[in-house]
């Protein structure tokens, strides 16, 4: 399953806004720079993910885009729904508002899909790796952090006699 670059530049500019101290807000241009990405492709994401919830803005000298909620509650799932749709693994495939999948191949005949269990199963495996990944989860992960040894100087290797 391949998510486009909507759903890869969309996170990379959610951990970037995730990155910032408390909720100060940061320009996309910044984000832009930061991140190598195109800055008007930005605006094409941000202008979606503000649709969500996901993110508010601030007008003015000091103004930028900051996240709507805590990175602890954003997860993976609504960051990339918000880019990209609904998540599904092939065409064929819908799911209900109810969350009912329904393949447009069970209607070519009185027997169902043969292959919607497998798809049913890759939907919910994409989708709960998704949910049970929150953006302050990859912030931390993106976070460099010094080596448990580092600035301690040379090992010293001491022999038994």
């Amino acid at each position: 399953m391949l998510f486009s670059t909507k759903a890869e530049y969309g996170v990379r500019l959610m951990i970037e806004l995730g990155r910032q101290p408390g909720s100060t807000p940061i320009s996309l241009n910044s984000v832009a720079e930061a991140e190598r990405l195109p800055l008007s492709y930005l605006e094409h994401l941000v202008a979606k993910l503000r649709k969500a919830g996901l993110v508010t803005s601030t007008r003015g000298a000091h103004g930028g885009y900051r996240l709507a909620k805590p990175a602890t509650e954003i997860t993976m799932d609504a960051v990339v729904q918000a880019l990209e749709g609904q998540i599904a693994p092939m065409e064929c495939f819908h799911e209900t508002p109810e969350g009912r999948v329904l393949c447009s191949h069970e209607g070519d005949g009185d027997r169902a899909c043969s292959t919607k269990l497998l798809w049913t199963r890759v939907q919910n495996g994409v989708t709960k790796a998704l949910a049970g990944t929150t953006l302050a989860e990859l912030v931390e992960f993106s976070t460099p952090h010094p080596h448990p040894t580092a600035g301690r100087g040379r090992a010293t290797v001491i022999h038994a006699a």
